[in-house]
């Protein structure tokens, strides 16, 4: 086991916590504020983060996607230069986080921002960035990772890049509030798959990282049983648990797979289908279709998460799935498109992004990915 871990970013978790930002960006900076849709207008983020960055020069740049897309990014990137901006200020979730991540690596660039996408550029320097949370999901606000959709093409890529790092977050669970049930149930699924995708490999014994995620996993299993009896530590330890399972820890040194979310991916960027749903759509039938390598691990998070005593990982797949239902997610592809021709579109870009043989142990090819896209519809 072999790994360097650093994660720079300084976190204040809490109800109340918004005005701090003043702490954190200087007085000088001309500070970009980036936003979706306008939800934060209606549940008091908004006028929180205007009225803490009262005396510092601002401008706010709104409309990012829910799955952000480069076209819309490369306006932000125009708007940020025409106003000389040195501050980015996301405030959202982790497609918010996601394109602020674009464009503060892609600021000083003269060439096209995709090309991170690529992997073609790599950043020399970057836009400081620091984050207001309002939607536990990705741990976007913690980690170096970003997924932009290219809208002209449909593809979906992602990237990381040491620059990426929030310089802070604050995370107010009061927040969460205002989310409806879609939503809290997308950011749940999405921050359980997240430890899934660093869990469910193989068995190496860093007993450190295996008992980690088995405590998110846990703890994320408690918050879907007491979906329907929400109250403020719910609120709070969704936020903690979702930003622990993706900020690096408990993936160091050990397999991690992500086939899931490379097929997942796909989806999303050809079908606008939110990115936890398809995530919650492939796993379990991708896990079927690899029950013979993933079974031992299947059978320790069946034990030591879902307290089974089962002998057969089908059951504990077969759990991950109700889970899912339970909180209201339609598992069957078909009612999200009727398109004929998704498993030669999907293997098609998986191709193309240099996705043919993928997973921990690149066991996950064509052939697997159209029997989980068929049992998937």
């Amino acid at each position: 086991m072999q790994f360097t871990y650093e994660n720079p970013t300084l976190i204040e978790f809490g109800q109340g916590k918004i005005n701090k930002i003043t702490s954190f960006i200087p007085k000088e900076a001309r500070v970009l504020v980036v936003y979706g849709g306008g939800s934060i207008k209606k549940n008091g983020v908004y006028d929180q983060v205007v009225t803490a960055l009262k005396g510092h020069t601002c401008f706010e740049f709104s409309g990012v996607e829910p799955n952000p897309t480069k076209e819309t990014l490369d306006k932000a990137i125009a708007y940020a230069k025409e106003n000389q901006v040195d501050f980015v200020l996301a405030v959202g979730g982790g497609s918010v986080i996601d394109g602020c991540k674009y464009i503060i690596n892609a600021f000083y660039y003269q060439g096209d921002g995709w090309d991170l996408l690529e992997g073609t550029f790599q950043p020399s320097k970057a836009l400081p960035l620091g984050v207001v949370l309002t939607l536990a999901a990705t741990g976007s606000e913690s980690n170096t990772g970003s997924v932009i959709t290219k809208r002209s093409t449909l593809e979906k890529r992602f990237f990381h890049s040491p620059f990426s790092y929030p310089q802070f977050a604050i995370l107010d669970p009061d927040v969460l509030k205002s989310l409806d049930d879609r939503q809290l149930a997308n950011g749940l699924i999405d921050a359980f798959v997240h430890t899934c995708e660093q869990y469910i490999t193989t068995k190496h014994n860093a007993l450190a990282q295996d008992y980690y995620a088995e405590g998110i996993l846990r703890g994320l299993v408690e918050l879907a049983n007491s979906y329907k009896k929400r109250d403020d530590m719910w609120y709070a330890n969704l936020m903690w648990l979702a930003n622990q399972a993706l900020n690096g820890l408990i993936g160091l040194g050990v397999p991690q797979d992500w086939a899931t979310h490379f097929i997942g991916h796909e989806l999303s960027g050809l079908y606008g289908i939110d990115h936890a749903r398809t995530l919650a759509i492939i796993q379990p039938n991708l896990l079927r279709e690899l029950l013979e390598e993933r079974s031992e691990k299947l059978l320790q998070m069946g034990e030591n998460v879902f307290k089974m005593s089962t002998k057969n990982p089908h059951d504990v797949i077969d759990k991950m799935e109700t889970m899912y239902k339970e909180l209201g997610v339609n598992l069957e592809l078909s009612s999200y498109t009727q398109d004929r021709q998704i498993n030669e579109k999907v293997t098609a870009l998986l191709e193309k992004h240099g996705f043919t043989n993928f997973g921990y142990n690149g066991s996950v090819n064509k052939e697997i990915v159209e029997k989980v896209l068929n049992q998937s519809m």
